[in-house]
C-alpha cells in the first residue's frame, strides 16, 4: 500500500515544470492534497520517515503555490480567482492537518504542527493579499 505513496515525492518536480504560473499554483495545491492523504496512510502504516517526507512535500507544494501566484505579477484584488482558490484550499489544508495532528500520537504531533504553521502563514498572506491588494 505504501508503494503507491512514494511516486508522490517526484510529483513536485513535474509541477515546477508547468510553464503557466496559475496552473502551476493549482497543480501544487493538488499535490499538497495528495501528500496529506498519503502522509496519513504512511503514518497509519507506522512509517514515520515517509510521513515526514510527505508532510515536507505538502509544505513545499503550498510554498510553490504562493511563489507561483506572486510570480504572475497580478494584483489579487483585480484578479482574485486563483488567489481566492489558493486561499480556500490552504484554509482547508490547515483544518485537515490539524485533524491529522489530533489523530497522531502526542510524541509525533510536532511534525504535523510545524507543517500546519507554515501552511497557515501562507494562507494568512494570501488572505491579506486578497483583502489589501498588491503592495506598491
Amino acid at each position: 500500500m505504501l508503494l503507491s505513496c512514494t511516486p508522490l515525492l517526484a510529483d513536485l518536480a513535474q509541477v515546477r515544470a508547468e510553464p503557466n504560473l496559475e496552473k502551476r499554483s493549482s497543480l501544487a495545491l493538488d499535490n499538497a492534497d495528495r501528500s496529506l492523504k498519503a502522509s496519513r496512510q504512511a503514518y497509519e502504516a507506522g512509517d514515520l520517515k515517509l510521513t515526514q517526507e510527505l508532510l515536507d512535500e505538502l509544505e513545499k507544494s503550498v510554498e510553490l503555490t504562493e511563489t507561483s501566484l506572486k510570480a504572475t505579477g497580478k494584483d489579487p484584488i483585480k484578479s482574485p480567482r486563483h488567489f481566492k482558490h489558493a486561499e480556500i484550499k490552504t484554509r482547508d489544508l490547515v483544518r485537515r492537518i490539524e485533524a491529522f495532528s489530533q489523530d497522531m500520537n502526542a510524541a509525533d504531533r510536532p511534525m504535523a504542527e510545524k507543517v500546519k504553521e507554515g501552511v497557515q502563514e501562507v494562507h494568512d498572506r494570501l488572505l491579506q493579499g486578497i483583502m489589501m491588494g498588491k503592495k506598491k
